[in-house]
């Protein structure tokens, strides 16, 4: 009797622990989270060689290995309250690679989005090529499988999620509840707090966060961009379409990329 009242006695004392515990964890709801985007720059080349062209380009992949990094790194914001977030690109200019090779539509992405959180939609400051668009809509809906894999990012314990979008683009993501805010950097929103980290597999791209400041954010600094032609995913989706007609097995990576 007395070996039995202990056991009860500690999983009373160890029931009460956690519960406290759990009542005094903190949620962050406004703040900056600093991310970084590193994109394999060999894979992305590589995946471009063909019979119709490896006569020139295999030595020029040869020499930019020589000469490059493997990873582009490019760093990028994401401002938030429990309403809304804007993720930005810094204005400060990153160092300029003049080989042709490292130019990458998917690599060289810098969108800027802002999202409502009530609701639920967005807009998208796009450079495509010498044109900029203002793409109005609603988020993206995404189909998120959560999975029991953890990992620590930036100092917040996240969850695994993974889940297709575009029929074909494999999504992995890390969120954390800690931060209670369903958002994420680009376009991607959707889970039970916010996404941390980020990687497209097989389009060889990945945005992990460095950085997480609790701190209230300015509204200015929450501000949707204004510049650009007008459109929505429809108009932007015909728009490219109609601009890539001619160009064949070139056009999908690149329609991919300009439709993240």
């Amino acid at each position: 009797m007395k070996t039995t009242f202990k056991y009860i006695t500690l999983f009373a004392v160890i029931f009460i622990s956690k519960t406290l515990q759990a009542q005094n964890v903190h949620f962050v709801q406004n703040g900056i989270i600093e991310f970084e985007k590193r994109s394999n720059m060999y894979a992305l080349i590589k995946k471009k060689i063909n019979k119709d062209n490896e006569t020139y380009l295999n030595p020029a992949f040869d020499q930019y290995k020589k000469n490059n990094p493997q990873f582009k790194v490019s760093k990028s914001i994401l401002n938030f309250n429990k309403d809304k977030s804007l993720y930005k690109w810094p204005t400060v200019d990153e160092p300029m690679n003049n080989n042709w090779l490292s130019t990458d539509v998917l690599a060289d992405l810098k969108n800027t989005v802002a999202t409502n959180f009530d609701s639920q939609s967005s807009i998208i400051q796009k450079n495509v090529y010498e044109d900029v668009y203002l793409v109005k809509d609603s988020v993206r809906k995404i189909n998120w499988k959560i999975t029991d894999e953890t990992r620590d990012i930036a100092g917040y314990e996240c969850r695994r999620a993974n889940a297709i979008i575009m029929d074909s683009v494999y999504v992995v993501a890390y969120y954390s509840n800690q931060i209670a805010v369903s958002g994420g950097p680009e376009t991607f929103t959707g889970l039970p707090g916010m996404i941390l980290g980020l990687a497209l597999p097989h389009e060889n791209v990945t945005w992990f966060a460095t950085k997480v400041t609790e701190t209230t954010v300015p509204e200015k600094d929450l501000t949707a961009p204004v510049k650009g032609k007008p459109t929505d995913n429809k108009g932007l989706k015909a728009i490219l379409l109609s601009a890539m007609k001619n160009w064949g097995e070139y056009a999908h990576p690149i329609f991919k990329a300009f439709s993240l």
